[in-house]
This record gives C-alpha cells, sequence and structure tokens, in this order.
C-alpha cells in the first residue's frame, strides 16, 4: 500500500531520474550516482537502498527479482506511471533557493591568512580539479552530443547533452577564475 505523501526527496528525485532512463538495480544505480549524476549531485551508497525503500511504499519504483552476480538474487527497480508524474511534477516546480556549501570557495574567502606559496598551491589544487572535470565533461559531450537522439527533447540524452554543456562552461569559467588568481597571487 502506498504511503500518504508520495512527493520524493531530492535524491528521490535523482533516483527516479535515473530509473525513467533504465531500470537498474541498486548497486548500478549508486554507480550511476557516482558518473553522471555526481556531476551535479552527490550521494552515498548507504542512503540509496533506504530511499528506494521509501520510493517503492510511496508506490512510485517498483521492483523485480532478477538473478544476482553473489548466490542472493537482486532487486531491479523500475519507475512506475505514478513516479514518472511526480518526477514530471518535480521538475516543473518553481525551484526556492538553492543552499550553497562551496568549501573551495570558503578556503579561498581566507586565503589572505595564509602564506603566499600556500595561497599559490590551494589554488592550483583547485585548478587541477576543474581542468580534469571539464576534460571529462567534453569527452562525455563529444560521444554523445553528435546522436540523433541528443537533439530530440523528449529523449533523456537531450537533458544529458543540456547538463554536461553546463557542466563544461562552469568548468572551463572556474580555470580561467584560478588562472587570474594566480595571477594575482604572484
Amino acid at each position: 500500500m502506498p504511503e500518504a505523501s508520495s512527493t520524493p526527496s531530492h535524491l528521490g528525485c535523482a533516483l527516479l531520474g535515473l530509473l525513467a532512463r533504465a531500470p537498474s538495480t541498486g548497486y548500478d544505480l549508486a554507480r550511476r550516482m557516482q558518473r553522471p549524476v555526481g556531476y551535479f549531485w552527490s550521494a552515498r551508497h548507504s542512503q540509496i537502498y533506504p530511499e528506494l525503500a521509501r520510493l517503492e511504499r510511496a508506490g512510485l519504483v517498483s521492483h523485480e527479482v532478477v538473478d544476482g552476480a553473489g548466490p542472493r538474487p537482486t532487486k531491479r527497480y523500475a519507475v512506475t506511471p505514478v513516479g514518472l508524474a511526480a518526477l514530471r511534477a518535480w521538475v516543473g516546480e518553481e525551484a526556492g533557493p538553492q543552499p550553497v556549501r562551496d568549501l573551495e570557495t570558503l578556503r579561498l574567502w581566507s586565503v589572505w591568512t595564509v602564506e603566499p606559496e600556500t595561497a599559490r598551491g590551494l589554488v592550483r589544487q583547485a585548478r587541477a580539479g576543474h581542468e580534469e572535470a571539464l576534460h571529462a565533461y567534453e569527452a562525455e559531450l563529444s560521444s554523445i552530443a553528435g546522436r540523433a537522439e541528443a537533439q530530440d527533447r523528449s529523449h533523456p540524452l537531450f537533458a544529458s547533452v543540456l547538463t554536461l554543456e553546463g557542466g563544461v562552461r562552469s568548468r572551463r569559467a572556474a580555470v580561467e577564475w584560478c588562472d587570474w588568481m594566480l595571477e594575482r597571487l604572484g
């Protein structure tokens, strides 16, 4: 019996978005939460299974038992029509203010308290991370952008192109910002 409230959490919506693309086991969902969803949303493996149970109790996902890699069978989850409707409603909601928790910028805000070489090291480390992410986004984007499905706004690849392009643009800006900071730091 579905729970009274079928409004999914943000993690629930991330899982519904993945399941709307393809039915998956919990293990596969955890892997797909690292990439591609991990580019813009994170969750620990330990959060996924309890959330799947909540989604199932709410009638937003269902599962079938399939042979697993180990000695026990495993569950393959799929979004239900009610789950897809809840996902659509969530996507269409007005997004309120987003909480910002950016440890990198928080550290940079107090960079004046450390020696110049420590500050430059922090910025070089940040730059390397942004550049690595930029290359990953560009590679993934180039692997799907030319596909016909990526032009169809009702196909998941269309949304993947949109989000990857956003990642490319934001990481490029972050690399440029780091270069600017390094210049300022001497």
